[in-house]
């Protein structure tokens, strides 16, 4: 290094872990040398995590450039497309979510890391609604306006663990599109929560509440992801679903999951890959004013759902995790 070198000129450089003068030479770059330069110049990442993550990104990326000699058109063509899917992404709206979900990547990240285990119920995508938002309701109370549209539902069931046992006060939040297939914040006059609510598990693990039908939709295909779908002959549509997020401290896994009508015309096609075949369910008709009355209804006819969503312990899910992981790991 030369002795009239002045780091005050060069602030940036207070955040190297090393001094300059160790610093990879990547002058000569070559197509066979650059992803090790790469990997080299990360060696001092203090986060073993992330340089691990980091470098076989890098290794796939190259591999992924070499393979498919992509060019100089093409991949600029992906700078623009990424920059337009950052520009779609607002508080309400997230672009980037939607694109790993049409790639299932978000289906792939959910399922290694959401095994179901001792015939815990099957986790599925989150989506990229949830909001974190709701109104807290009473035991058969409605996340739905009264007298607004759609099939009324009634859903009811328990909340138990793996050995079939009851779990009270599990804090149960539930969510769906309304009756024009869109959710609350995909209006421009969002104020609050509409068509999402959170209760708690009774004494015995029960739960009951009241929403409407779940109806297929569309995801927003309005940006470039909904232009991409076009390129490659795929439809925007998710079936019909019920989003579920159920949590029971500090002994069991946290559940996000979904149910999904059976006969729906998108269930083996869903645009993001989340239909799970136990999640599929049926819906009884109940015809009876009284007996919809009794439940909170207005007047007959409503639905009726009757499912019981199974926890595992963090200790089983972890356990699950492992042993999935090993078996991925044996065969990559």
């Amino acid at each position: 290094m030369s002795s009239s070198f002045d780091p005050s000129k060069y602030p940036e450089l207070k955040n190297l872990l090393c001094s300059i003068d160790k610093i990879p030479d990547v002058s000569d770059i070559r197509p066979e040398t650059v992803t090790e330069k790469v990997i080299e110049c990360n060696s001092n990442c203090p986060d073993p995590r992330l340089k691990t993550l980091l470098d076989n990104l890098t290794i796939h990326l190259h591999d992924f450039i070499r393979e498919n000699n992509v060019t100089t058109e093409e991949w600029m063509a992906t700078v623009h497309y990424l920059t337009d899917v950052g520009k779609k992404c607002t508080g309400s709206r997230q672009e980037f979510v939607l694109l790993s979900d049409i790639f299932g990547i978000a289906a792939l990240v959910n399922s290694i890391n959401n095994p179901s285990v001792n015939g815990s119920t099957v986790a599925t995508l989150l989506g990229p609604f949830y909001t974190g938002e709701f109104h807290d309701i009473e035991e058969g109370g409605t996340i739905a306006p009264a007298e607004g549209p759609g099939e009324p539902l009634l859903v009811t069931g328990r909340i138990l663990n793996t050995s079939g046992e009851p779990i009270p006060n599990a804090a149960i939040e539930t969510w769906e599109a309304d009756a024009e297939g869109l959710y609350d914040v995909q209006y421009s006059t969002y104020s609050e929560p509409d068509h999402r609510g959170r209760f708690r598990s009774n004494d015995k693990g029960e739960y009951s509440f009241r929403c409407i039908v779940p109806i297929a939709y569309a995801i927003p295909d309005d940006g470039p992801v909904g232009d991409l779908l076009i390129k490659l002959g795929r439809h925007p549509y998710r079936p019909a679903h019920l989003h579920m997020k159920i949590e029971a401290p500090p002994v069991y896994e946290t559940l996000v999951t979904a149910l999904y009508p059976r006969g729906d015309l998108f269930s083996k096609s869903d645009a993001v890959f989340g239909v799970k075949t136990p999640l599929i369910v049926d819906f009884e008709l109940i015809e009876s004013d009284e007996e919809a009355k009794a439940k909170g209804f207005k007047k007959g006819p409503f639905r009726r759902l009757d499912y019981d969503f199974t926890l595992a312990t963090k200790e089983e899910s972890a356990q699950a995790k492992e042993k999935l992981r090993k078996s991925m790991a044996k065969k990559a």
